[in-house]
């Protein structure tokens, strides 16, 4: 670990840019389940009952409430030190950072990160499932009642709200993609650093990120606790859980994320 510490802090001094995806397993060290957690069932439900446009037309009831505790019991944990490493670095490195998150809790921006992209959505905002109303932070919770959109509402149609997640069937925002393209293209030739924490390479497009940055020329490392399916597209594979693996590789004190 102390030699890869060397090695990174050598590529950031020189100008590198740093690109970071995390995904469930930054979380999950925090305390947040997930649904590999339950073989991908939630109260004997699948996954595609509570996270898919075809299972809210069916269940809005039954969604919400899925949601509403996941709202819950992201607000008992907190931002372990990966999160905090995270945070520190983007303070030394500013543009030169952006970290893409796979994760939908909000932990990251709780840490201090700012340069974030919830690929995903956020657990926290609210989006109309009908028009075209802009997605807001919202903590509520909603068991048993329906929120509706109070835009169509004007219109004298009935829509309802829905959480602002990419669920299973739909398109990332092509906005996000495209600018997570245009920072691993910027400064062509300049060093360039790609490192995915606590992610299953399983889930594209995000997995497919670590072949883009390696034809970009990029370092690419894997941080995990346990190896993950694109495991061999990374020069270097360290396993290892994320709040003990970050802070080292990036010489960050306990002092400074405290």
């Amino acid at each position: 670990m102390e030699g890869l510490n060397g090695g990174m802090g050598t590529l950031l001094e020189e100008g590198a840019r740093l690109l970071v995806l995390t995904g469930a397993g930054v979380s999950a060290e925090s305390g947040l389940a997930t649904f590999r957690d339950s073989n991908g069932l939630w109260e004997q439900h699948r996954v595609e009952d509570v996270a898919s446009p075809e299972g809210f037309l069916r269940d809005p009831v039954l969604v919400w409430k899925f949601y509403s505790l996941r709202r819950d019991q992201a607000k008992t944990v907190a931002p372990n030190p990966g999160h905090l490493a995270l945070a520190e670095v983007e303070k030394r490195l500013g543009d030169r950072f952006l970290l893409v998150t796979q994760n939908v809790d909000g932990l990251h921006q709780r840490a201090g990160s700012e340069r974030v992209i919830e690929i995903h959505g956020s657990l926290f905002r609210t989006k109309c499932s009908s028009c075209d109303l802009e997605p807001y932070d919202d903590h509520a919770t909603y068991f048993g009642t329906l929120p509706r959109c109070h835009d169509c509402e004007r219109r004298g149609r009935k829509a309802l709200l829905r959480p602002d997640i990419v669920w299973f069937g739909e398109m990332l925002d092509p906005r996000h993609l495209q600018a997570i393209d245009s920072f691993m293209r910027r400064d062509p030739g300049s060093p360039f650093v790609f490192i995915a924490v606590g992610t299953s390479g399983a889930v594209w497009p995000a997995a497919g990120l670590v072949n883009l940055a390696r034809s970009l020329g990029a370092s690419t490392l894997l941080v995990n606790a346990e190896p993950a399916e694109n495991t061999a597209r990374f020069h270097q594979f360290i396993q290892a859980k994320s709040a003990e693996a970050l802070p080292a590789l990036f010489g960050v004190s306990a002092s400074a994320i405290r």
